[in-house]
């Protein structure tokens, strides 16, 4: 959807969960719906693995100044996170409900496959379920594919960034 004349497009953007904006940023994940919940794991679940993992990169996304979705990386390899592949896992992604479909889901992506490709990364990884809420449509559309292989029950999926969509 794109904005009419008189709409101003929202700047999207990264920023540090805080004490102050935790469980705002948790309570995102009740927006979902019934069929996406199974789907995503609940912001605050994400939150306390990074907790644990030393190789986890967390940010709150932002339209301007309102929280809208959750993103957090998984740098490399490492059995004890069950992330097994070289280089950067896209382990957590979420826009909330009022906020899919206008565009603001491929928006922060492109912002992370950015800053991805100013490090030199030529791969991004990630994994989604199959089914009623699954992902898997709009992942196809940025351009990431099937690898083959799974996590768990999910599917592989993988971006080359020089793909990017």
């Amino acid at each position: 959807m794109e904005p009419t004349p008189t709409e101003t497009t929202p700047d999207i953007h990264f920023m540090h969960i805080t004490a102050a904006t935790l469980n705002q940023i948790c309570k995102l994940s009740e927006t979902l719906s019934p069929a996406q919940r199974p789907m995503v794991a609940a912001n605050v679940h994400s939150i306390a693995e990074a907790y644990f993992s030393p190789s986890a990169w967390l940010r709150a996304i932002y339209a301007d100044e309102t929280p809208i979705g959750f993103i957090m990386t998984h740098t490399g390899s490492d059995y004890e996170d069950g992330i097994d592949c070289p280089g950067i896992f896209l382990w957590r992604f979420m826009i909330a409900g009022p906020y899919q479909g206008k565009g603001y889901g491929r928006r922060a992506l492109g912002k992370l496959v950015q800053h991805l490709k100013a490090m030199g990364i030529p791969q991004l990884t990630t994994s989604c379920g199959q089914g009623e809420g699954s992902p898997e449509g709009f992942y196809a559309k940025l351009g990431f594919t099937p690898t083959g292989d799974t996590y768990d029950d999910e599917i592989e999926l993988l971006l080359k960034l020089e793909d990017w969509r």
